[in-house]
């Protein structure tokens, strides 16, 4: 517990301690014990398990935490922005979209999960800061860089609104809704595509009104394709973590159908000084074919 004072809080010497532990026994009843460092820490998360998972936060948010970092690190390559998801619902497409824009810098991609980090969400956390950062690049002299990642998975998750509340506060939030019903069946035909025994097994209807009884595999299928549907319940726990003013939800259909006034309506949303036309950018023939791929992928 000592090092805790050198860490952000009051600077407490250890004799302050040894003060406390004198006052304790002298004045009180109380009978101290201690125990060996690693049973120590087996008896506080027994007594305390929530404090077993660390809780990242953003080492700039306090001048002493900042003060104790290294130099050569900087929070500036934090993303600014995170579009959660869902999946099935073109948040893939407004990925591209906004990695079209001259002042907005995605991560790197993943090599195991394409172009989604998936930290806030899995046993990425894990991982620490320093592997998070290292997935977006350096900051230039430039101040127009707005750093953005893409997770579809984010948004269903019980624990990334707190973990990714804690890391980047200041952080705008998208998330793209579409039906729900569309959505499902979407899923559905993907898992299709890819070969889910449940999904090649058992027919649409099968799988979303199976039973409690239902094979575990069908039971899998059936929550992917229906839990990330119940918007309002995921939308209520982000909305325990950021104020509704960080959050903005895109419209599925309109992404689908105008793209270029959601592009503006996100542009102004990011606070972006420089605007981009893409009317202009979504006209090319190039855009158009990778349009229609999306649309394909997404039925698929």
């Amino acid at each position: 517990m000592t090092h805790l004072s050198n860490y952000g809080n009051d600077r407490l010497g250890l004799y302050t301690f040894k003060r406390l532990l004198n006052f304790l026994l002298t004045w009180t009843h109380l009978k101290l014990q201690t125990l060996p460092p690693l049973q120590l820490a087996e008896k506080y998360f027994h007594l305390f398990p929530s404090d077993a998972q660390p809780l990242w936060q953003d080492p700039c948010e306090d001048k002493r935490h900042k003060d104790i970092w290294s130099k050569e690190k900087t929070c500036d390559r934090f993303p600014k922005l995170l579009l959660i998801g869902p999946q099935k619902t073109g948040a893939t497409a407004l990925y591209l979209f906004l990695g079209m824009h001259p002042d907005l810098t995605s991560n790197y991609p993943s090599k195991e999960t394409f172009e989604e980090i998936q930290f806030f969400s899995g046993h990425n956390y894990h991982r620490g800061i320093d592997w998070y950062m290292e997935y977006f690049p350096l900051p230039s002299n430039s101040s127009s860089e707005y750093y953005f990642e893409k997770s579809a998975n984010y948004f269903d998750s019980d624990v990334a609104p707190s973990r990714a509340a804690a890391l980047l506060p200041r952080a705008k939030i998208i998330t793209v809704l579409s039906d729900p019903a569309d959505r499902a069946f979407a899923w559905y035909q993907h898992q299709r595509a890819h070969a889910d025994p449940a999904a090649l097994k058992y027919s649409f209807h099968d799988v979303i009104t199976a039973s409690q009884n239902a094979p575990v595999k069908l039971q899998i299928l059936q929550k992917r394709c229906l839990v990330p549907g119940w918007y309002a319940t995921h939308l209520r726990r982000w909305l325990d973590h950021y104020h509704h003013s960080q959050i903005l939800v895109v419209d599925g259909q309109t992404l689908k159908t105008d793209p270029a006034s959601v592009m503006e309506k996100i542009q102004t949303f990011l606070g972006l000084e420089n605007r981009v036309d893409y009317h202009k950018i979504l006209a090319t023939s190039t855009i158009r074919l990778v349009m229609l791929s999306i649309n394909f992928w997404a039925k698929s």
